[in-house]
């Protein structure tokens, strides 16, 4: 489809770079973060590159005649053109000074080079005719993705610049835009510094039946009832049961009974009120079970550009599918999928909360507290996270009558969660307690319980 037409290049300012380095080897810097040998159209002209950055990297001065020796000993100078192609690029440089002009022509025609290769590929993936339009479209996205990723890298920035940038930011009439997301829990917001932080990735762990899933969708409702657009990756639970959480909390209606339709006619209204509040809200469910992180980003980058999106939740961190090339070590999978998740949330400026399951080390220690080290298959989770919020409850493991016999001047934590922010990278770390309405399928702020309890 391709082959008939040039691919995109300028020789004449892949020469003026080349030029430009024999006149001024130290002008590599300003070219090196910018450039790779692959983007060099011509494989001669690439050859050159990489001789100066061989030089370069053993701390030796570059110039015409320190390149053609390199070239030389790597039996390329003749395919290149001998010295007389090297003096004939040194002569036709406009001037050196002009090299990052140069370089911004070569890397913009390598772009346009692989955006044409990308559609040949894409082409060849719509003519396979997979049964799966999703994968395939997954596929097709992830190689334009890739294109962008790879002129990712960042270079020294002036703190000034950064200053300069956030208060131009902070100025904007929009100041949602960086804004942290509330979790509607406002002890637990106090201790992040406001919220949920942008670009942040936050781990909620905890035992299997503590409520980590039912904690992340809370605050998830939470955020969407601000105006923030939330996208949850379900990967265990189903849209319906989560709904029907959902439900159940902003109704105030006892799940059990809602999953078996036995309400009588005010827990009716009051579910028809909650529908009605709940479908307003700005909250997008993807149910897809065994997803992998290629196929979550994917997904996240459609649903940002089409509905915007300021919260990633996901549910939970072990059911995500690896690459699948780490040779069955699901340590490093683990630690792959961690790193892509932080990776997640700083291309789209989000925070991503995670679930995540603990060891069973808990069950063997005597006061059951959960520690970074019980992270399950995890030290790239407690490496990668920003923060890492421990949910314990000790009535899971002791009764009252032995609460009682051990702390005699203490009242029985009955449905007290102990939310413990074990890791906070830019922060301080502590606790909170949270009231859990089992019923209603939902953490409340200890202290608005204890003024106003609900009653069935």
């Amino acid at each position: 489809m391709y082959t008939d037409r040039t691919l995109p290049h300028d020789i004449e300012a892949e020469h003026s770079v080349i030029g430009s380095l024999l006149l001024d080897g130290d002008s590599l810097s300003k070219v090196s973060s910018i450039l790779k040998p692959t983007d060099f159209y011509l494989e001669k002209n690439r050859y050159c590159f990489e001789a100066c950055l061989n030089l370069s990297g053993r701390n030796e001065v570059i110039n015409q005649v320190t390149v053609a020796h390199e070239l030389s000993l790597q039996e390329k100078l003749d395919p290149v053109g001998g010295s007389v192609h090297l003096s004939d690029m040194v002569n036709g440089v406009p001037s050196p000074a002009h090299i990052l002009h140069f370089a911004q022509i070569v890397q913009r025609t390598s772009i346009m080079r692989q955006l044409v290769q990308a559609a040949g590929s894409i082409a060849n993936i719509g003519y396979e005719s997979s049964p799966d339009t999703n994968d395939s479209l997954n596929r097709a996205e992830e190689l334009l993705f890739g294109i962008r990723s790879e002129r990712g890298t960042r270079d020294f920035a002036a703190l000034r610049d950064v200053l300069d940038n956030y208060m131009a930011e902070s100025l904007q009439p929009d100041i949602n835009r960086l804004a942290p997301i509330q979790s509607g829990y406002n002890q637990f917001d106090q201790l992040l510094g406001g919220g949920m932080q942008r670009s942040d990735l936050l781990i909620v762990a905890a035992r299997p039946s503590l409520g980590k899933s039912t904690l992340v969708i809370n605050m998830a409702a939470a955020a969407a009832a601000n105006g923030n657009n939330v996208g949850i990756f379900s990967l265990e639970m189903s849209a319906e049961q989560i709904a029907l959480r959902l439900l159940s909390s902003e109704a105030h209606v006892d799940s059990h009974r809602l999953r078996l339709q036995l309400i009588n006619e005010m827990e009716e209204q009051r579910l028809f009120d909650a529908i009605g509040n709940l479908s307003d809200l700005p909250l997008y469910i993807d149910d897809t079970p065994f997803q992998t992180i290629v196929e979550m980003r994917s997904k996240a980058r459609r649903l940002q550009a089409e509905r915007g999106l300021d919260l990633i939740i996901v549910d939970y961190l072990q059911l995500i599918n690896g690459s699948g090339g780490r040779n069955g070590n699901r340590v490093q999978e683990m630690g792959e999928i961690s790193r892509s998740l932080k990776g997640m949330a700083r291309d789209l400026n989000v925070p991503v909360l995670a679930c995540s399951q603990l060891s069973r080390a808990i069950e063997q220690r005597p006061d059951h507290r959960p520690m970074l080290s019980d992270l399950r298959e995890s030290g790239s989770i407690e490496q990668d996270a920003d923060v890492v919020a421990f949910i314990h409850r000790e009535d899971r493991y002791v009764d009252p009558d032995a609460w009682e016999k051990r702390y005699p001047t203490q009242e029985y934590p009955a449905n007290i969660a102990d939310i413990i922010i074990a890791k906070h990278r830019n922060g301080r770390t502590g606790g909170i307690k949270l009231y859990f309405q089992e019923r209603f399928v939902k953490f409340e702020n200890l202290e608005i319980y204890q003024q106003d309890p609900v009653s069935a």
